[in-house]
């Protein structure tokens, strides 16, 4: 019995080199797609933060825009009237009846 034992053994350790080797190959395979996948992750990351560092860049320059038009429009000069331009050579004038 210990003989038949013996030569499965013998046969079952020189897979097991194979496998160590093949085993060695997938592992190294996977931390290189690991490796990438990370590095795209990365720069995922870096452009998520500069579109958000420009839409907030953005949304300052209107709010500041906003502000100084507030401004202008309440330093205006008080004979003023506002008209818009409904189409055309048509205007429609608001606010003229309303500062007597």
């Amino acid at each position: 019995m210990t003989l038949g034992a013996n030569i499965g053994a013998t046969q079952f350790s020189a897979w097991r080199g194979l496998a160590a080797v093949v085993g060695g190959v997938a592992t190294a395979i996977a931390v290189s797609v690991a490796a990438v996948v990370a590095v795209v992750f990365a720069a995922t990351l870096v452009v998520v933060g500069f579109m958000a560092t420009a839409l907030l860049g953005l949304a300052a320059f209107a709010l500041r825009g906003r502000r100084q038009a507030a401004r202008a429009k309440a330093s205006a000069d008080p004979n003023l009237i506002e008209a818009r331009n409904v189409g055309g050579h048509s205007w429609v004038a608001y606010g003229w009846n309303e500062r007597r």
